[in-house]
């Protein structure tokens, strides 16, 4: 008994000394990590493929491995991004007037409002308005007062009110106003500029009362019939996006629905910090339910091509330097094999070196499958250490007792 229990702790002496000699062989002098051990998935320190796995059929089930043949055909490259939507820039417009005066009134007072074409925005008093009141009255009488004068009399007069209307009008001043002035035959104090456009106040910058000059934004109104929704593309996937391309936007604020469009513009610059470069679509927003400021999700739809090779991205292992899969052999055996990807197509991967049409990889489980291979190549490696032999140790005969001498 006493023999039994010391054979069995010098075997357990034995296998710490394994652990802890296959510990120090992984760590360089300094006590950091060793590169060639611990550089990549399925290589060991001198570079060679890790060891083959084998599983049974129960085995695979029980870990959760699948399988997926490598296929040729046809493929469609999709980009996927993140957006924003945003102003149209094309249907922004700054509402200036073009003289000076005071706000008597404001009609449009807040910003958000929805403002129509032709709809007051503020009435204006200015000494250069009533000026050209005045002279819009002094032309009309004067072509009263030529009215049984000489042709050219009355060509002139007509001239003259004419010009008088043109100038009220260059300074923004509605026909129906000029028209009410022209039929009451009095200056009116103040004039009601009206909005040319229909549109969102996004942008309010006056009040009653205040004075303003000639050319000072008042207001900025926003057609949002259309927005521009923009994403940020990485440059590795420029040389696939292309003006015109079909975009599918999905927004988090409309879960399930989808607005597509087309890509109306490339910005020319990358960002140097993000690596990325802009892209602008053009969606239509009739119903306005696309708000400036929104969240999307966009898919840009790329070129198809014909003849692809592919398996599932799941079926890749990368390891940062290199990336891997592991081929099912006709033993059954698992061996790791190092290939070159290509574009991403959706839950596909192209490869370009190191598979072919018709192998059988691991679809799924590629890690734990990869950890087994490690985990063999490991405890194999440990019987080439100095002193150790991981066989079995051979069974010794029992000692007989010697015979007496005769």
């Amino acid at each position: 008994m006493t023999f039994s229990r010391l054979r069995v702790g010098i075997y357990a002496a034995i296998l710490l000394l394994a652990v802890g000699a296959a510990y120090l062989a992984t760590r360089s002098a300094d006590g950091t990590p060793s590169m060639d051990a611990g550089q990549a998935h399925g290589a060991t320190g001198d570079g060679r493929a890790a060891t083959p796995v084998t599983l049974t059929a129960e085995q695979a089930r029980r870990i959760g491995v699948t399988y997926a043949t490598a296929i040729v055909g046809p493929a469609e490259r999709d980009v996927r991004t993140v957006g924003q939507v945003t102003y149209d820039e094309t249907r922004i417009r700054s509402i200036a007037p073009k003289l000076d005066g005071w706000v008597e009134r404001l009609f449009v007072n807040e910003t958000g409002r929805a403002v129509s074409v032709g709809e007051p925005l503020f009435s204006i008093y200015s000494p250069m308005l009533v000026t050209a009141q005045e002279e819009l009255l002094l032309a009309k009488r004067l072509q009263h007062d030529v009215a049984i004068a000489s042709g050219d009399a009355q060509a002139s007069a007509t001239n003259l009110l004419a010009s008088a209307r043109q100038r009220l009008a260059y300074l923004d001043i509605p026909e129906g106003e000029i028209a009410e002035v022209e039929r009451t035959g009095e200056v009116h104090r103040t004039l009601t500029l009206r909005s040319p456009v229909a549109g969102y106040v996004v942008e309010k910058t006056v009040v009653a009362g205040q004075k303003i000059m000639a050319g000072d934004p008042l207001f900025r109104v926003v057609d949002l019939s259309a927005v521009w929704v923009e994403g940020e593309v990485f440059e590795q996937d420029l040389d696939d996006v292309r003006v015109g391309q079909v975009v599918d936007a999905e927004l988090q604020a409309l879960p399930g629905e989808h607005r597509m469009g087309r890509i109306a513009y490339v910005y020319p610059t990358v960002n140097p910090d993000t690596r990325t470069a802009r892209v602008r679509m053009v969606v239509s927003n009739a119903d306005l339910r696309l708000k400036p400021g929104m969240y999307a999700t966009l898919r840009i739809i790329g070129r198809p091509r014909a003849a692809v090779l592919t398996i599932p991205r799941e079926a890749v292992l990368s390891t940062g330097t290199r990336d891997l899969v592991f081929v099912r052999e006709g033993s059954g055996q698992l061996t790791p094999r190092e290939v070159t990807l290509g574009a991403t197509y959706a839950d596909r991967v192209e490869i370009r070196r190191g598979l072919v049409a018709g192998d059988v990889v691991v679809a799924s489980g590629t890690f734990l499958v990869d950890a087994e291979s490690n985990l063999g190549k490991a405890i194999g490696g440990m019987g080439d250490m100095p002193g150790m032999d991981m066989r079995e140790p051979a069974k010794k005969l029992p000692i007989r007792p010697a015979r007496p001498q005769r």
